[in-house]
């Protein structure tokens, strides 16, 4: 039987060796307190296993069948009501029947409790069929499983600390409907007028007297948007004037609504309507809905004024499964590259013998195993961060042992989430359209046709860069992150530096040094990069020591003292990303030495594309900054570097 696990190697390792399951398994069995629950890593870890070998079959029997008829047939609105592909359907009732809706659905409602990531890796091989199936998959569980978060979060949700059980929670029966494949979910932010910039939305909520919520307004490109539950951000505070508390994200809040119930007579009442399905370049079977809200009813999540607080809730994991769907479709195309090349013959020989193709293939399978590498540990440590503060949270009575060890852990792992997430989205997603792109290259003319599917591959890969929060967003996250964090922590910045350079020329490890060689390129590109900053503001940060910088430096404004930095955002996030990939390669490298090949590929390539990358940071901006200056805001011409 074909399966999309058996036949891929490093997705292999990472269910049999890459992973840390045992402790994974731990904090989802809320401290192995669960009297239904494993009691060991051992056992849980077979589990795992067992469901993503079943997975892989059922992604290559119904969804690998299936990718190219989703994308043909497409979804339709017929009286008011989105349709999807009948291929599209028959697929998903086989992942109902076979129980995937449910796998990191806790036990309390009817799921199987197996972590977050090994979801992820499954949606993984969804996408290598098809991305607009992997779309629709992560907002049935993915939601339930952010209705539970919320739920905690407001406090709305109660445990029994002995056995590790819920004992009740707002959202359980939307929960337990999703679980059963019945239903789905999907968040509602985007309007007209408002994308990126979520303070300008303008989407209404209103209390009445006695109490209700209702919201009018618009949202579109709203993926998977004929879904029953929908988590909705809506402004519900009026600003007197921009500097006032609520002006902004101060003053939106979050809502559950249900758009729709389902009446015994067999017909749909509906509290949202779906004006219209965007007709998209690519992901034909996915629904992208435009939704008019007309005093719909709804329900207050949290507080008002919280709604950009519980959005960050699910943006994270929402992005990290973005990051696996790229990584899905980034392996297809690779797949479909490498058989077409291996039977291709030109000059007498197969075309994956020629340098320029045999260098293609290396170069796509080298950044998918470096892709799926980050994806994995962020994915890892956003579950941690996630899980160890609802341990915390519900668990404070369990001991001083376990608390201490929370309170050791869990900054790490909010850390490491923070910092990976926007590089795995920047970095999975812009290379998934290369990869994409070589793809339909090496394919060479029937490439451009229909018959082999690369260019389906190509125009669903290209939306990835664009959702969940965009390229440049990514790059500007990163680049905030990286250099305030250097502020906040100057002199740990000098030490990492100072043991970089010392691994660099000292290691007995030749990889290691060369990874080293790496981070100190990395940072000093930050460097560069604040110092030159700091040369628009202070004369110099050099005269002042560096356990005073945060105090130098804290009444910078990002938006008009890092223009160079925001200009280059997008080349640090490279380095930053082939900084973090090597370093996990460079973890597996030292756990199993025949990851040591991996981590050769990747740095041969790396290593010159930073050097590059540091070069453009530290010798090019200049006129295009000159020509953004307030003195050129007429657009008038300004002299050439």
């Amino acid at each position: 039987m074909a399966s999309f696990l058996t036949d891929n190697e490093d997705l292999l390792y990472y269910l049999n060796q890459g992973v840390d399951w045992t402790t994974l398994a731990e904090v989802t069995e809320f401290g192995w307190r669960s009297p239904e629950g494993f009691k060991n890593g051992t056992d849980a870890k077979q589990f795992y296993a067992e469901i993503a070998t079943a997975f892989g079959e059922l992604a290559a029997e119904e969804f690998g069948t299936r990718g190219a008829q989703i994308d043909r047939e497409g979804t339709r609105l017929v009286n008011g009501e989105a349709v999807e592909s009948p291929s599209m359907k028959a697929a998903f009732d086989a992942l109902a029947a076979a129980d995937m809706h449910k796998i990191c659905i806790p036990r309390e409602f009817g799921g199987i409790n197996a972590p977050l990531l090994l979801y992820f890796l499954c949606g993984e091989m969804i996408a290598r069929a098809d991305v607009a199936s992997m779309d629709h998959f992560s907002f049935h569980a993915g939601m339930a499983m952010a209705a539970l978060a919320y739920s905690v979060t407001e406090g709305t949700t109660t445990f029994d600390v002995g056995s590790g059980l819920i004992s009740k929670t707002r959202f359980a029966d939307a929960i337990a409907e999703i679980a059963r494949g019945e239903a789905w979910g999907c968040m509602d932010i985007t309007e007209p007028n408002a994308g990126s910039d979520m303070a300008a939305l303008g989407t209404r909520a209103k209390q009445d007297e006695n109490g209700n919520w209702s919201i009018t307004g618009q949202k579109i490109f709203i993926t998977s948007g004929h879904g029953k539950y929908h988590f909705v951000i809506a402004r519900t505070e009026d600003a007197k004037d921009p500097n006032d508390p609520f002006a902004g994200l101060s003053g939106l809040s979050m809502f559950w609504v249900k758009t729709y119930e389902d009446l015994p007579d067999g017909t749909r009442k509906r509290f949202v309507t779906i004006e219209r399905l965007e007709e998209k370049l690519g992901l034909h079977g996915s629904v992208t809905a435009a939704l008019a809200f007309e005093n719909s009813p709804a329900e207050l999540i949290g507080k008002r004024g919280e709604g950009f607080k519980y959005m960050l809730v699910l943006m994270n994991n929402a992005r990290v499964g973005t990051g696996f769907a790229a990584i899905g479709l980034a392996q297809a195309a690779y797949n479909m590259a490498k058989a077409y090349a291996a039977e291709r013959r030109s000059m007498g020989k197969t075309i994956d013998r020629h340098e320029m193709i045999a260098d293609m293939l290396d170069e796509m399978r080298t950044d998918i195993e470096g892709m799926r590498a980050l994806a994995v540990a962020g994915a890892f440590h956003e579950e941690m961060s996630r899980k160890l503060e609802l341990i915390s949270k519900f668990a404070q009575s369990a001991g001083p042992e376990e608390d201490d060890k929370i309170k050791r852990e869990l900054p790490k792992h909010r850390h490491l989430s923070r910092r990976l997430t926007p590089l795995l989205k920047y970095f999975s997603t812009e290379k998934c359209v290369e990869i994409a792109r070589r793809n339909m290259q090496i394919h060479g003319g029937v490439g451009y046709t229909k018959e082999y599917g690369a260019e389906r591959l190509l125009r669903d890969s290209l939306v990835l860069p664009v959702y969940e929060g965009t390229s440049q967003i990514q790059s500007l996250m990163a680049m905030k992150d990286s250099l305030f964090g250097i502020v906040k922590r100057p002199q740990a910045f000098v030490q990492r530096m100072a043991q970089a350079q010392w691994r660099s020329l000292s290691s007995r490890d030749s990889l290691e040094r060369r990874v080293a060689k790496l981070q100190v390129l990395s940072m000093s590109t930050q460097q560069y990069l604040l110092t030159r900053t700091a040369a628009g503001k202070l004369k110099t940060l050099t005269d002042i020591p560096v356990g005073r910088w945060a105090d130098a430096l804290k009444d910078w404004d990002p938006k008009r003292d890092f223009a160079l930095a925001m200009l280059h955002a997008e080349r640090l996030t490279r380095i930053l990303t082939d900084e973090a990939i090597a370093e996990l390669l460079l973890e597996q490298a030292k756990r199993h030495p025949k990851r040591r090949e991996v981590l050769e590929r990747w740095l041969a390539r790396a290593e010159l594309r930073s050097k590059a990358l540091h070069e453009e940071i530290t010798t090019t901006g200049e006129r295009i900054l000159a020509s953004l200056a307030p003195e050129n805001a007429g657009g008038e011409r300004v002299a050439a570097e």
